[in-house]
């Protein structure tokens, strides 16, 4: 006997109490779970701890608009499906809510059927993109990329070296990606643990290491060098192909 489907944890964040009591019990009826945070703060340290299919957000939150809360949000490598739901029917905030990242936005008053029907379409389309991962970062659909002399096939798993093919690892793929993607800029290890194999991952350091020096490894056996990619003491990596981070740094090493 097959299992049912397991419910979605649809994240309310809104001030007004009785209408987020009403959204939760709309939401329920309709096979949902919910869980309501009344204020901004409290949204973050819920997703810190938990994960939520899908965020319901106002954009007037006392603490904390809810722009705000959505970019803190991306910025600390937290990425949630959101629908605003505001008395706000201004334009330009409707097109700066997607801008930021929003996946639709709806104007207070609402009706509860259009309500669950959109958050149903949006958590749909948010399936379908998770389809393609291989990691947290990667696609299978992303585009072929060069690095330091080898040129990566997300959708192959490859890696290829003049008219040399390696197979890579979903971990691999998922590290050279981030280092393309975050060229120049500081990254601490949790940063990179969370980017790779998600927030709520429980990944140790070590394993971090450990897919370092394979993929190190990787370049050494085609004479390809890594040196760019290199330790900042005390705080994690950065890819610096073009020299310019200075020389407070050193090659990455399996214990940094």
């Amino acid at each position: 006997m097959s299992r049912p489907d397991p419910k979605p944890l649809i994240l309310i964040v809104e001030d007004e109490e009785e209408l987020a009591k009403l959204i939760s019990i709309h939401l329920e009826e309709a096979g949902m779970q919910s869980q309501i945070c009344g204020r901004a703060a409290h949204a973050v340290r819920f997703l810190k701890r938990n994960f939520a299919n899908l965020m319901l957000l106002d954009i007037n939150l006392p603490d904390q608009s809810g722009f705000a809360l959505l970019e803190e949000l991306r910025l600390a490598d937290t990425t949630i499906p959101t629908i605003f739901l505001t008395g706000n029917d201004l334009e330009m905030a409707k097109v700066k809510a997607l801008e930021i990242g929003g996946d639709d936005y709806i104007t207070k008053p609402f009706g509860y059927a259009e309500l669950v029907a959109r958050i149903r379409a949006v958590l749909r389309r948010s399936e379908s993109r998770d389809d393609y991962k291989v990691t947290k970062n990667a696609r299978v659909i992303d585009q072929p990329f060069e690095i330091c002399g080898g040129t990566v096939h997300p959708g192959r798993l490859e890696i290829h070296f003049d008219t040399e093919v390696e197979k890579i690892g979903r971990k691999e793929l998922g590290i050279l990606s981030y280092l393309q993607d975050n060229e120049g800029i500081v990254i601490t290890r949790r940063a990179l643990i969370h980017a790779v194999w998600g927030i709520h991952a429980d990944v140790k350091s070590r394993s971090l290491d450990q897919y370092i020096v394979k993929v190190r490894d990787l370049f050494k056996r085609h004479d390809c060098s890594l040196d760019a990619f290199r330790t900042v003491n005390g705080v994690g990596y950065i890819f610096d192909p073009t020299g310019q981070a200075g020389p407070a740094t050193s090659p990455a090493s399996p214990q940094p």
